[in-house]
């Protein structure tokens, strides 16, 4: 959430990115908001109505307490992290008319990075489902916002799993 909000910035769109988490222990659920607008930004609150959903452990989809669908509406993008098919993360949603995009960004980490991370293979899908900025801005903003903290293997590993997300979302 929050590197999306920085790397809008630096294309002149203004940007905003925090976490919100729940009880404080390891591996407890926990959500981010991202806002991205051509104009200032003045709210400072959590997203009540998403416009996007992303998820990125598709565990959470069983779980009625992660409120993966609160605050939704018909108009309601989801980006699940998945090897399944949009009609099926549709049927566990129980929304059968939502837009629902899927990727299997665990998978392309492994084989990029060789990390069970898939943060930044999402950010690639998410540019697939919406334009805020171009693959090759992305891609730019990554390269500046990570260079001399990771090495340059790391860095074209993370480079190559938002490209290959971005062209393997699964759409119906």
């Amino acid at each position: 959430a929050m590197f999306v909000a920085q790397a809008v910035l630096t294309k002149g769109k203004y940007g905003q990115g925090f976490p919100e988490y729940g009880p404080e222990r390891r591996g407890a659920p926990m959500r981010g908001f991202t806002r991205i607008s051509e104009t200032p930004i003045r709210r400072h609150c959590g997203i009540e109505n998403p416009k996007i959903v992303v998820v990125l452990d598709p565990s959470l989809l069983d779980s009625k307490a992660a409120g993966v669908t609160a605050g939704t509406n018909a108009d309601t993008l989801f980006l699940v992290n998945t090897s399944l098919k949009p009609a099926d993360i549709r049927a566990k949603l129980g929304l059968p008319k939502a837009k629902v995009y899927t990727v299997d960004a665990t998978a392309i980490a492994l084989d990029c990075f060789g990390k069970s991370i898939p943060n930044m293979p999402m950010t690639g899908a998410l540019l697939a489902v919406e334009s805020f900025m171009s693959l090759e801005e992305m891609k730019d903003a990554m390269t500046i916002r990570f260079k001399g903290k990771f090495s340059n293997a790391v860095i074209e590993g993370n480079l190559l799993a938002v490209e290959r997300a971005y062209k393997e979302l699964v759409t119906e």
